[in-house]
């Protein structure tokens, strides 16, 4: 049968944001096929937007309801604020990205990047956070509604709406931008010093804070819940309150804050997204290759596990050593280290109450100073943040752990030697925190005490995750975002943080029970006796978790693989 051939080319069809949200979709659907713990987990998610929609509506809509504007600019400027910093910090430091269209994948694909831009900046905004923070902050539509009438609920609906849209693209620019400056080497240790002192100033102005509000008149915020309304962080918040107040000239002008701080922060994140997709990290000019000393085997091994034995177990060593060091996902989890290590116990011990035994051998509240208690438990804290960063350590491996599984590398083997490796960065860090905080305080003497605690408490943290980390892993994207995270992997990330956080503060509490019980003998005693707690502890629980892993590595492997 002949064919006629029209001469006419099949007409072309212009890529628009409908598509990505469309694959988006499909993507999603595709993952949550045949997966029912990831169904559950997404349901999970989506119960736990509702509650904090639902918390966070009432709160928006208080003044609204109780029919006075006496609060209502201040609740609707800080607490939008607050919102904004949240999508910008949260994203960073604990739940990550959704990245379920990967930029990467685009790469080679003709589509311009403005195109580019809109379609992914369209599909991440159909996810449960979004639709969360949507539900919560029409309660701030009500509040103008009620105090101001239908014109202010409109105008308060066009700033909410655009205000969500920032929330999006800040968070978006923000850990794109890290991304990239975290796969640079050039300013990789600069980052993780800005960082540190960042984090370091954290501490004292929470606690400068804490004391200002004790005595701070809440009217008298009014004053700066105005300045901040003039800024992108509130100024789309406070549109339809302005209007509902008499000042209706101003709304058109935060609105136009809004778009610009909106069109900037695309800018942004176009330009990092741009160098990602293409690997425009500097890696600066290539190293000259110098002699080693002792061979071909000692250039395996970097400075870092020098004195790990040269075995199977110096060779995990050395692996896990280079990796945490190289790879950007690794080394954004040891900066985040880093930062709750110095902010939590200049919160605790700096910011708040202490607690001492009373003559019945109860726990009583003792105002402006600070107790070997309540640092054991700041210290507890620290050592469970710190070990929970393994808790999905194999899901960094993603196919990798292939190699092990054909290798035949023993899980109790391959436990230790990632302990051991983890060790190498974290432990210099607690004994920073160990040494600093009590030299703040005044309490030299409370070193050894603060010291056990930590090892104390990293151990028992290092138990309890193996488990964890066999058990409950899950696989990461393939994406040159350290922040990056599947469909539904946020809601696992946290219920599994939580779940190792809980037990292994479980396993940690007779250090605490120490702390109360033995009195003045605990800063003696706390270092010899955490130490070899924590150490008892994380072997018990290598060998432990490790017969676990000989059992469930086909399992292991089938689940940390990424699925294309």
């Amino acid at each position: 049968m002949a064919v006629q051939l029209t001469g006419q080319a099949a007409p072309v069809r212009r890529v628009s944001a409908q598509h990505f949200v469309r694959l988006k979709l499909r993507v999603m659907g595709n993952n949550f096929r045949g997966q029912g713990w990831r169904v559950a987990l997404f349901l999970g998610g989506v119960l736990v937007g509702l509650w904090f929609a639902a918390s966070g509506f009432f709160l928006f809509a208080a003044p609204g309801l109780a029919d006075t504007d006496r609060y209502a600019l201040m609740v609707a400027s800080l607490g939008g604020a607050l919102l904004v910093l949240g999508w910008l910090l949260l994203p960073l430091v604990f739940f990550g990205v959704d990245e379920t269209l990967d930029p990467a994948r685009f790469a080679l694909l003709p589509l311009p990047r403005r195109t580019l831009v809109t379609g992914l900046f369209a599909a991440a905004l159909i996810s449960v956070p979004v639709v969360a923070v949507l539900l919560a902050v029409c309660g701030l539509v009500l509040t103008a509604g009620v105090l101001g009438g239908w014109s202010a609920a409109v105008v308060e609906l066009v700033g909410v709406l655009a205000g969500l849209l920032l929330c999006v693209a800040a968070s978006r620019a923000v850990t794109s931008a890290f991304a990239t400056m975290l796969r640079s080497r050039r300013v990789r240790d600069l980052a993780a010093v800005l960082l540190a002192v960042t984090a370091a100033l954290l501490g004292p102005l929470q606690v400068f804070g804490l004391a200002a509000l004790r005595e701070t008149d809440w009217t008298r915020l009014t004053g700066f819940a105005e300045v901040v309304g003039w800024t992108p962080f509130g100024a789309p918040w406070t549109a339809g309150i302005d209007v509902a107040q008499g000042r209706a000239w101003a709304a058109p002008v935060k609105l136009l804050i809004t778009a610009l701080a909106l069109g900037a922060l695309l800018l942004w994140w176009s330009r990092s997204l741009e160098s990602a997709m293409v690997g425009a990290a500097t890696a600066g000019p290539a190293p000259t290759t110098r002699g080693v000393a002792g061979g071909a085997v000692a250039q395996l091994f970097p400075r870092a596990a020098g004195w790990a034995r040269r075995d199977r177990f110096g060779a995990l060593v050395a692996r896990e050593c280079r990796y945490w060091w190289r790879d950007a996902r690794r080394r954004a989890n040891l900066i985040t280290i880093a930062v709750v290590g110095i902010f939590v116990p200049a919160m605790v011990n700096l910011g708040g109450a202490g607690f001492a035994l009373d003559d019945e051998g109860g726990l009583a509240a003792v105002d402006g100073t600070a107790s070997p208690v309540v640092v054991s438990l700041s210290m507890l804290f620290v050592g469970v943040i710190a070990s929970v960063t393994l808790a999905n350590q194999f899901g960094f491996d993603g196919s990798a752990y292939a190699a092990h599984l054909v290798a035949g590398v023993p899980g109790r083997l391959e436990l230790r030697a990632r302990y051991a490796a983890f060790s190498v960065y974290v432990l210099p860090m607690l004994t920073v925190v160990a040494v600093a905080i009590p030299l703040v305080l005044g309490e030299p003497s409370w070193i050894a005490m603060t010291a056990g605690s930590l090892v104390a408490a990293y151990g028992a943290g290092l138990a309890v995750t193996g488990f964890v980390s066999v058990l409950g892993a899950y696989s990461l994207p393939e994406s040159s975002n350290p922040f990056a995270l599947n469909t539904g992997a946020g809601m696992a990330k946290g219920a599994l943080s939580m779940l190792a956080m809980l037990a292994a503060g479980v396993a940690g509490v007779p250090v605490v029970l120490a702390a109360a019980l033995l009195g003045d003998a605990w800063l003696w005693l706390g270092l010899p006796f955490g130490a070899a707690y924590g150490v008892a502890a994380a072997l018990l629980g290598s060998y432990l978790a490790g017969d676990v892993l000989d059992r469930r590595q086909p399992e292991l492997l089938a689940t940390v693989t990424p699925r294309r």
